[in-house]
């Protein structure tokens, strides 16, 4: 699928103009109201990350509504599909870090601003998912000559979901080998692309021993004495050289008392990458650091000694999608059509899987204003989305067409 700069401009000015394309891009504008509304209201539909059930439930709902062709597959993605295959698929995911416990946690501000869990990540991208369905089965005069879409709800991304519904989507899903393309929405903001994927692998590090009275059994090897230890090792990896990278750990637990030495303690461990190269590399630090906090530990105490197990809980691979990719070229005539600035970004997010696999696919906002993801004070602000509607649409079409092309070469 090749793609020439003056080319792609000609060709996007053409499809912008189609009657049907015009209608769409028109239809953000003109439903703006419907939009935020139907935003409010999937976002008080509870989500969290293997908990998405009763939103995908609701998404299916609406497809249908629409007219689409809708369908939940195994892992608990919502599809609906346009045309045959090939497609191009756009995706947003369905699942939030926190979820509002009642209807009253998404909320709007005298200002317009949308307030509470998951308004923007990914409240947004989900909103656009139905934008995009409505405008397209609304116009039903679409150019001739396109690849299908397939718009997808997918489970999984956030945390230790672990890319679950995109994993499905690109491995085992019937659908696989018919999509050509990803456009991942996720987010609001419209000033970045993301073509660089992000790598991530997770573990759970967890210390076990006797355990015991703090004063009587003193002696016997202490878990928390030994995590910490590890924690401390780990966190002196030297990472100011080579490929962008980062080590955290997010979570401690462990103990019963302050009397008492624990029978376990555990963390959770987050380390990040532009290389898998230096991911495995940093994998190693982890685990040295653990073995050395388990035989310090031992060497010390005169009693039972402390075991440790790791278990990896999550792995997202990096991957590069290169700058010359026709994907990229479609998308930055789409940005110069539209007057947007935006420039390539490095991220994690479900287009990991398929970039990670040698298919193109790149992530990008949904329209609007966003900000606080992940915490209680997340918001949203709409000004803007349209242009964020059309962006999307408009390098859909660009994409379609060009797979499409690709088929008759």
């Amino acid at each position: 699928m090749a793609a020439n700069t003056a080319l792609t401009g000609m060709n996007l000015s053409e499809l912008a103009g189609h009657p049907g394309v015009r209608e769409c891009l028109q239809f953000f504008t003109r439903e703006k109201q419907w939009i935020n509304e139907i935003h409010l209201q999937l976002c008080r539909v509870p989500a969290p990350t293997f908990l998405e059930q009763e939103r995908a439930a609701w998404f299916l709902e609406q497809f249908r509504s629409y007219g689409c062709d809708a369908s939940i597959d195994r892992a608990g993605n919502v599809l609906a599909a346009f045309g045959s295959p090939p497609y191009v698929a756009l995706t947003a995911h369905l699942d939030t870090v926190l979820a509002p416990r009642t209807k009253e946690d998404i909320s709007v501000d005298a200002d317009g601003r949308f307030r509470g869990p998951g308004v923007s990540d990914n409240g947004a991208g989900l909103a656009a998912l139905l934008a995009i369905a409505r405008a397209w089965k609304s116009s039903g005069r679409l150019p001739e000559s396109i690849a299908g879409l397939l718009l997808v709800a997918n489970v999984g991304e956030e945390g230790e979901g672990n890319l679950l519904g995109m994993r499905h989507l690109c491995g085992q899903s019937p659908l696989a080998k018919q999509i050509r393309s990803y456009v991942v929405v996720d987010g609001a903001n419209t000033d970045h692309i993301t073509n660089r994927a992000l790598g991530s692998r997770r573990f759970e590090v967890t210390f076990s021993g006797p355990g015991g009275h703090s004063w009587s059994d003193f002696g016997v090897g202490n878990p928390v004495h030994a995590l910490c230890r590890a924690v401390a090792l780990f966190a002196e990896a030297r990472l100011d050289s080579g490929p962008k990278s980062s080590v955290n750990v997010g979570l401690i637990e462990g103990g019963s008392g302050v009397n008492a030495i624990a029978q376990a303690a555990r963390c959770k461990v987050d380390i990040r990458s532009e290389s898998n190269g230096r991911m495995e590399e940093l994998v190693d630090v982890l685990a040295s650091a653990v073995e050395r906090a388990r035989d310090l530990e031992n060497q010390r105490q005169t009693g039972g000694r402390v075991t440790v197990k790791t278990r990896e809980i999550g792995s997202r691979p990096a991957a590069i999608l290169p700058e010359q990719a026709p994907i990229l070229q479609y998308v930055r005539a789409v940005d110069a059509h539209l007057g947007i600035r935006s420039h390539l970004d490095c991220s994690s997010t479900d287009a990991n899987l398929p970039l990670s696999m040698g298919i193109p696919a790149i992530a990008m906002g949904a329209g609007g204003q966003g900000g606080g993801a992940h915490t209680s004070g997340e918001w949203f602000s709409s000004d803007g989305r349209d242009l964020g509607l059309k962006r999307i649409l408009l390098t859909l079409v660009m994409l379609m067409r060009g797979v499409a092309g690709s088929q008759d070469e």
